[in-house]
């Protein structure tokens, strides 16, 4: 974690504002504790207004235990106000959500997003952008948990879900903004990754005038047919005692003979597998024969191998069209545990129990593609996200894509897919997409998070590495969007510890990094985007 870095960061702002402005911080203070009595918002009921000192705990007392992961308490670094309230959105919904309002107030709005079937708000992102002065918000998404059972013969939960509590969010927030700050907001901003970066997706598409700019990472878009492809890893592995399934063991010596095959496709054999579209296993090679019988960890049988062919393959629908592309190789460590575990995928079966077949009896292990066809023809308020014109967002927003190319979750696939649609759909070459659209392929980076290889890229809390917009995707998107400087690269940071392994700059696509020397694999200038 770098959440020592980032608060260390925000310390030294922080304290010379403590000890060099104390009837500053009195009068921050009484407007907050007078704000509750201000706050005009429709359809609105105020629970809380708090004032959160500089050095004081952050109470996350009120928050429901099925979202009580991610609300880890922790002692605030800068001074700010808290607005807790909840937003009806139909007569059988609302949404729960909370503004953040720093007194370093930088003029700047954000909204942050979500994760999973997405019923709880990520307070390590609201603690991220609110600690650089953004007015910030964020939402339940419409319930609370991690789960999809309120989809269940509720039509507008789901809505929220799809698109409505995200952008009722993002008014209402604009609103308690412009009645807190007199000066209201300059730019606004978004910042989410995977059900966040679909949600960010979301906003483009449907609603282009709520950002100035959005970085969205690992995006869950293709939505449905990303369950559809969770969906499909049981069938296909059986159980652990079925004769298709793959032990954990197994999974290692498939991920050496990966590695063994493709690792220095990039030049460097360094245990990261840069670009994943050249790396085409050939998995017979670990067919058991007389030295290694069928059982050994360091073998496969034939049933075996199919059984892995067919993870490393596209799902397809009818008439061979693709739904959603491969698993990526590289990430089969942790998407072992993850999907290939013998056990049903859980997003996926709150989906066809609650949503497609309203039918919490529905047996998750007796899907097929034709399951899929009928939730994809479904696809409910056009969750799925996957609008290839992006032309009103073109006229006044910008949009920085990452993607770990280790995402053991959401294939990087799918982003690369996503980026091909919107040129094709808008007739631009990438260097036209260019001007409001970058998409960066992250080596090394599992899910939104850290994983093998330089993947801190300043994209929240955990994954800090430094205020250099180089380093960091949040402020490099300020910067394109107040100063016009586009970002070439995003650099991303290696750490062992505390301690910086390597950094290394990662490309924007379609290119793919090369090793070319003559320096070491850990000089990031003996790579070239090529």
């Amino acid at each position: 974690m770098r959440l020592s870095l980032l608060l260390a960061g925000y310390a030294a702002t922080a304290n010379a504002y403590a000890h060099g402005n104390v009837d500053k911080r009195s009068s921050f203070q009484a407007k907050c504790e007078s704000f509750a009595h201000q706050i005009k918002v429709q359809d609105a009921t105020i629970h809380s207004v708090t004032h959160v000192p500089i050095g004081t705990n952050i109470s996350m007392s009120n928050v429901p235990a099925v979202c009580a992961s991610d609300a880890d308490d922790t002692s605030s670094t800068f001074e700010f106000c808290r607005v807790a309230l909840n937003v009806t959105t139909s007569s059988k919904s609302q949404i729960f959500m909370e503004a953040w309002l720093p007194s370093n107030y930088s003029g700047r709005f954000l909204s942050t997003g979500n994760g999973g079937l997405g019923g709880c708000i990520q307070y390590s992102d609201m603690v991220y952008a609110a600690g650089y002065g953004f007015a910030t918000v964020a939402t339940n998404n419409g319930h609370f948990g991690d789960t999809g059972v309120y989809f269940y013969h509720n039509t507008e939960v789901l809505e929220d879900y799809a698109y409505r509590a995200i952008h009722t969010g993002v008014v209402v927030g604009k609103e308690i903004t412009k009645q807190f700050y007199t000066k209201g907001f300059d730019k606004s901003y978004y910042m989410g990754c995977s059900t966040g970066g679909r949600e960010g997706w979301k906003s483009i598409q449907k609603f282009p005038d709520d950002f100035d700019g959005v970085v969205a990472g690992s995006p869950a878009f293709n939505l449905v047919n990303l369950i559809n492809w969770g969906a499909r890893f049981l069938p296909t592995t059986g159980n652990s005692s079925a004769a298709t399934f793959v032990t954990d063991a197994q999974w290692i010596t498939i991920h050496d003979e990966i590695l063994r095959q493709c690792d220095d496709l990039d030049g460097a054999a360094d245990g990261i597998i840069e670009d994943p579209d050249l790396c085409q296993p050939i998995f017979e090679t670990l067919l058991c024969n007389s030295t290694a019988s069928a059982g050994s960890s360091s073998c496969l049988t034939g049933t075996q191998v199919k059984t892995v062919n067919t993870i490393f393959s596209p799902l397809y629908g009818n008439n061979d069209t693709i739904l959603y592309p491969r698993m990526q190789p590289g990430s089969e460590l942790t998407a072992a545990y993850v999907y290939y575990n013998g056990q049903p995928f859980s997003y996926a079966e709150d989906w066809f129990r609650y949503v497609v077949y309203s039918n919490p009896s529905w047996d998750p292990a007796s899907w097929t593609v034709n399951d899929a066809v009928i939730a994809d023809a479904q696809d409910p308020y056009q969750v799925s996200t996957f609008q290839g014109d992006i032309s009103a967002f073109q006229k006044k927003g910008k949009v920085l894509h990452y993607h770990g190319m280790e995402d053991p979750i959401i294939s990087s696939d799918s982003s690369k897919m996503y980026y091909k649609h919107v040129a094709d759909t808008m007739n631009l070459s990438p260097s036209q997409l260019d001007e409001f659209y970058r998409f960066f392929t992250i080596s090394g980076m599992g899910h939104c998070s850290t994983g093998d290889g330089a993947g801190s890229i300043g994209q929240g809390v955990g994954t800090f590495a430094g205020n250099d917009p180089e380093d960091n995707v949040l402020l490099a998107m300020v910067r394109w969007v107040e100063e016009g400087i586009a970002p070439d690269f995003v650099r991303g940071t290696k750490f062992n510890g505390t301690e910086v392994e390597y950094r290394r700059k990662h490309c924007k696509y379609p290119k793919r990094n090369k090793y070319v020397g003559p320096g070491a694999y850990e000089d990031e200038n003996a790579w070239k985007c090529v």
